[in-house]
């Protein structure tokens, strides 16, 4: 039960980063090339960084579901 705590907590951090990481037109998005533009063709770390930030999202909420599960 504290694993899922712990990872939770670390799935949160990360999820937090990786979504600064992509405001418009500031963060690091900003020294990677990144326009804030939605409409225009991604970049490669513009990528990276979606779809990690899809991964953890889900990532988080599944372990949100299993700490919901009572445990014997």
């Amino acid at each position: 039960m504290i694993i899922l705590n712990v990872l939770e907590l670390i799935a949160a951090i990360a999820l937090i980063a990786l979504v600064l990481l992509q405001m418009q037109g500031s963060g690091l998005s900003g020294s990677f090339g990144g326009t804030g533009e939605f409409y225009r063709s991604k970049r490669s770390i513009e990528k990276l960084l979606m779809w990690s930030t899809v991964v953890v999202a889900v990532l988080f909420a599944l372990i949100s579901i299993l700490l919901l599960l009572p445990i014997k």
